[in-house]
This record gives structure tokens, C-alpha cells and sequence, in this order.
């Protein structure tokens, strides 16, 4: 079944019809959230602000967050009618898996001029009050190896390149620092903003200078962390907004006009000044580079109107290729520290992963066949082209399974329409191509299925791994289902090896790529895509290899020549864009056209 521009049904049960946009150019309100219930005036907020104008309820960027304009402290007053809508009921916020274990004791190695002593719970983390209750409401009960790190890195004020594995917890690991910096500084370092009444009154919009810069390659990735930043910023005055392309410009720039002291993404020049900018984060910094996108990001990097050194600089990814070490030498100080969780462009065991061996030609039979043997629950079916998602999806919808699609062409509108539906289940079965590879963190994803492996020229083992990390994330149990043609030969020796190295079943028509040596053997295998190797200067020093060189998460004592030092601080410019929208940041991703804003 595939979307249409008159409806949002899409087969799943949903009969909302899709808002028609009017001449203005904005999509007008489904109100498909509920009213709040009103909330008594109260000494610290002179005037109410209306929070039901400020959803349309079809845009992921116009969710409500936290507006607080009264002078009670550093700090708002609670809103328990906007908790629920924010952080959702309590039975569904975060839970950590049962094997959070095996998450928690993932060799973490770390670089740099200065040792980072872990924190051990959010409790001890020197948080905020209010920051630590935000965790609390999130339902986080104890911090990951990346967060365990990053933290007190960034808290200390270090630049800091971050490699974890997918479902790491990366977003907190640098929001929550960052955030609880900012907080009590709001008043002094936020632009000026208007008040509820000016909004309400239709007074003109103001330009955006966020503290808080964090760029991404795709939009849903964009949208996701704009929903994280609004939990960790309720009632610390600071302010998110999100920007992406596809979406209602008109919308998006009133948003900014209220407003913006983190913004995720970035929008038009003409709307933005970075001349308060504090933070700087790249989130997916290898995918990002992926793309090309090496001018932009220079630019960028550059600082907008800030001198050299006023910029703290965050590159978080899960692979360390080279684009991203030359990114890292050109911007990041010399005092930079460098965390790495596990093997870099690894997975873990969590996830339990399936091969099988299918004639290309019975694929359709084989997908029904397993869908229907599986015990229900959220799945996400990858395929690596946009015509075999839409043939899937309406194969699929003609079996009367519950199912929705995503990609590239669709519109901004239906991407986030096939999103809702399968958060909430409406849709729990998602056919996509590589563009929800990254980005999508959605509880209780059971299932994924490579429908299509990926092509070892286009992503290969990188891509598999980013794709089955859907699943499995934050100690939660999960399940990945590969179809293996004679096509995706070219993927079989580096396919063998992951699972190998994840202690998973090798199927027989893989045997073949199994190396002499047993368990010995394997420890020796090098990777592809594990590019730690530095092919010119390296950029945290002897740092990075085992007991020799680098911290252990284990028992944190430092073993010789821990001590790196940094790369090069010397900035360099782009050209003078920022790039378009398309199906992220300037340009689409995993391999899809390019749209412009």
C-alpha cells in the first residue's frame, strides 16, 4: 500500500484524512492531540501560554516544548499536565533491557591529554537537580559506557570525539552535559526572546542565535532528537527548535522567531546567527561525510562570528574513517579527548542475527511466509530501492498485514505520517530503504529484516550494521533476519566475520569464509569498516590499542602510554553554503535524490 497526497491512511486503520495546505503555505491543524487541561495562573508566569496553538499535530518540529518567561530563579515552575505529553505516561517511558549487562561492560577505551574519571550513576553525575529529575522522568535508571564518559568529558569542557555502537545512548551522552552547563546561564546568555503576550499577538519574529548548534544527516534523526531535547529541556528556560527539509518552512521560521537556544539541524542563513553559539555538536559525523559534505561542514565548523576557542566541538559517530579524522585535526583543540565503545563499526549480542539463504526471485514468498511466523511485534523490513519499497508495501498490504513505507520520495508530510503509525503501532510494520538506517530509535522494535542486503559498494557491512541496530538497543533483546541471494556474494567474508565476532551461528553456505585458527583466528580478523588506523598523524597520540594504549572501562587503571595528544586546531573555511534539505542536511542519505528546501 503506498501513501497518496490526499490521505494519511496508508492501509493501517487510520482514517484521519491529510489536512490540505492553505494559500499561506502552512498545513492547517488536525488537533490530533487532545487540549491540555487549563492550569491556574501563577505568580512566576504573568501571562498563560497556550500550549494547544503551539502543535499543529502533523509536523514533528511544532510538538510543544517548555516556555517559561517568569523570574522564579534559574529554573520554571513543574507543568504536570505538559510532563505527560513531553516524557509520555509512566508505564511507557524508558526501561533498560534485561541484558543491560552486556551493554554495561563493553570495553570503553579513551584518549587524550587529560584522564576522564567515569561516573557510576546519574546521582553522582553533578547534575543539576532539576536535570537529574528530567532523567528521572525519561525513566533513565542507570548511565551507559559512551554516557559514562562523555558526561563528566564535556562537563570538564573538552572538545570530545565520541565512536559508540547504535543504541548506545550517544544523544544523552552529550544533551544531558551540555544542557545542565547551559541551564542556569539561560537568562544571561539566551538572545532575547518575545513574551507569550507579543506571540500571541502576532508581533514579528526574531532572529535565531542558538547556544547550541547539533547537526545531522537525516531528518528523522533530526526530529528524534528534537524530542530528546525537549524532555532534558523542560524547566531549565532553554528553549529547542528543529529544522529540516521538506518540512513547513513558513512554520519552522515562526518557531525560531520564539525563540531558539538549541537547534537541531540548520536552517537558511537569512534566520540564523551563530555569534552566541557555545556547543557544536556532528551527530552521525561519518554518514554526514559520507554525503559529501565536507564544504558545508567546514563552514560550519568555522564558528560562524566566534574567535577560536569560544566553540566547544562534540563529533559523535559510529565508524572513524578518514573524512572524520581530518574534520577532527582541522577544528577540535589540541586538549581534545577521544572515547571509543567497543569496536569501532561493531554491533553486540544482543541482537541475534539470521541469515538465510533465499532465491531472489522467491523473496515476496519468503518475507509473507516469515512475517506470519514471527510473534507479532514491531518490525522494520529494509529493501535498497525505493520502487521494491513501494511493490513491497503494497505486496504486503494485499496479505492484510498492518504495514507502512518510507523513503526518499515521499514527502516530508507522509514520512512523518509512516513514522506516527508505527510508533504507535498502528502500522507496526515498516518497509524502508537505508534512509531510517540511522535515526530511528523506537521502543520495542522486535524484528528487523534485510529484505536486500546491502550492496557491499553501497554502505556493505557498515549499513548491515546500522540497520539491525534498530533493534536491540539499551539491553533489550532483539531479532535480525537477513535474506542471502547469490547476488550479495560480495558481502558473504565480511558478513561471516561479524557474525563470528558476535558469537552468532554461521549458516552452511557461509562456512566457506570461516578462517583457519578458530576463536585465535578471529581475534586477528580485520575489518573493513573498523578504520581506527590513523594513515597520517595519529590524532590522540599512542592512545587506542589495547592494554598498552589506552584506559580500560573495566577497572579504569591506565596502562602505558595512555597519554595522546591532540590533532591541529587550525580552522578552515568553506564555501558559502549551507546546503539544501533534500532527504537530510544538504543532500539526501543512503544513496537517495536530493531535495531541495
Amino acid at each position: 500500500m503506498s501513501f497518496n497526497g490526499d490521505s494519511a491512511n496508508n492501509g493501517w486503520g487510520s482514517n484521519e484524512p491529510a489536512n490540505a495546505a492553505p494559500a499561506g503555505g502552512a498545513w492547517s491543524t488536525g488537533d490530533m492531540q487532545a487540549a491540555l487541561p487549563e492550569v491556574e495562573e501563577t505568580k512566576a508566569k504573568p501571562t498563560q501560554y497556550n500550549y494547544n496553538d503551539d502543535n499543529t499535530g502533523e509536523w514533528g518540529g511544532n510538538a510543544p516544548v517548555y516556555l517559561f518567561d517568569g523570574d522564579e530563579g534559574d529554573v520554571g515552575p513543574e507543568f504536570p499536565e505538559l510532563e505527560e505529553v513531553i516524557f509520555g505516561k509512566p508505564e511507557d517511558r524508558s526501561k533498560p533491557g534485561d541484558q543491560f549487562d552486556k551493554i554495561a561492560q563493553i570495553e570503553v577505551q579513551q584518549e587524550g591529554m587529560t584522564r576522564i574519571v567515569p561516573i557510576k550513576t546519574f546521582e553522582t553525575a553533578g547534575l543539576h537537580p532539576v536535570m537529574l529529575k528530567n532523567v528521572q522522568l525519561c525513566g533513565y535508571k542507570t548511565p551507559t559506557p559512551i554516557q559514562r564518559y562523555c558526561i563528566p568529558a564535556i562537563k570538564m569542557g573538552h572538545d570530545v570525539i565520541a565512536i559508540a555502537q547504535t543504541g548506545s545512548g550517544k544523544t544523552a551522552a552529550y544533551l544531558l552535559p551540555i544542557l545542565n552547563h547551559l541551564m542556569g546561564k539561560a537568562k544571561k546568555l539566551a538572545a532575547p526572546r518575545p513574551s507569550p503576550s507579543d506571540i500571541q499577538s502576532g508581533c514579528g519574529p526574531v532572529r535565531a542565535e542558538p547556544l547550541v548548534l547539533i547537526v545531522v544527516p537525516t531528518r528523522e534523526l533530526a526530529v528524534q532528537i528534537f524530542n530528546e531535547a525537549r524532555k532534558f529541556c523542560y524547566r531549565t528556560m532553554l528553549r529547542p527548535c528543529v529544522a529540516y527539509g521538506g518540512g513547513p518552512l513558513r512554520d519552522q521560521i515562526y518557531q525560531l522567531g520564539k525563540g531558539c537556544d538549541i537547534l537541531i539541524a540548520s536552517p537558511r542563513p537569512n534566520v540564523l546567527t551563530l555569534r552566541r553559539i557555545k556547543y557544536m555538536v556532528i551527530d552521525e559525523a561519518d554518514e554526514m561525510l559520507h554525503q559529501d559534505w565536507e564544504a558545508e561542514l567546514d563552514k560550519i565548523l568555522s564558528g560562524g562570528e566566534q574567535e577560536e576557542g569560544n566553540v566547544k566541538y562534540m563529533l559523535f559517530s559510529a565508524t572513524f574513517p578518514a573524512a572524520v579524522r581530518k574534520l577532527a585535526k582541522t577544528h577540535l583543540a589540541e586538549s581534545h579527548v577521544r572515547v571509543r565503545v567497543g569496536r569501532i563499526g561493531s554491533t553486540h549480542e544482543n541482537i541475534k542475527q539470521d541469515i538465510i539463504w533465499v532465491d531472489h526471485t522467491m523473496k515476496k514468498t519468503a518475507i509473507a511466509d516469515l512475517l506470519f511466523d514471527l510473534e507479532p511485534g514491531r518490525t522494520i523490513i529494509f529493501v535498497n530501492n525505493k520502487r521494491t519499497a513501494d511493490e513491497l508495501d503494497d505486496y504486503l498490504f494485499h496479505k492484510h498485514l498492518p504495514v507502512t513505507s518510507m523513503h526518499a520520495d515521499r514527502t516530508q508530510r507522509e514520512r512523518e505520517d509512516s513514522m506516527r503509525a508505527f510508533r504507535s503501532g498502528k502500522a507496526p510494520i515498516m518497509v524502508t530503504t537505508g534512509v531510517s538506517a540511522r535515526g530511528i530509535d523506537v521502543k520495542n522494535i522486535r524484528h528487523v529484516i534485510n529484505y536486500d542486503l546491502p550492496s557491499a559498494d553501497h554502505g556493505g557491512i557498515t549499513e548491515y550494521t546500522h540497520r539491525i541496530g534498530r533493534t536491540g538497543r539499551i539491553g533489550n533483546r532483539g531479532t535480525a533476519f537477513s535474506f542471502y541471494t547469490d547476488r550479495d556474494e560480495p558481502m558473504a567474508e565480511q558478513l561471516t566475520f561479524g557474525l563470528l565476532e558476535m558469537k552468532q551461528e554461521i549458516p552452511d553456505f557461509l562456512q566457506q569464509y570461516v578462517p583457519e585458527g578458530g576463536d585465535e583466528a578471529v581475534k586477528n580478523i580485520k575489518f573493513d569498516y573498523d578504520s581506527d588506523e590513523i594513515d597520517d598523524a595519529p590524532l590522540g597520540g599512542s592512545g587506542g590499542g589495547g592494554d598498552d594504549g589506552a584506559w580500560g572501562a573495566a577497572d579504569d587503571v591506565p596502562g602505558d602510554n595512555a597519554w595522546g595528544g591532540g590533532g591541529e586546531s587550525a580552522a578552515t573555511g568553506g564555501d558559502d553554503s549551507w546546503g539544501s534539505g533534500g532527504d537530510s542536511f544538504g543532500g539526501g542519505a543512503s544513496n537517495e535524490a536530493a531535495s531541495a528546501w
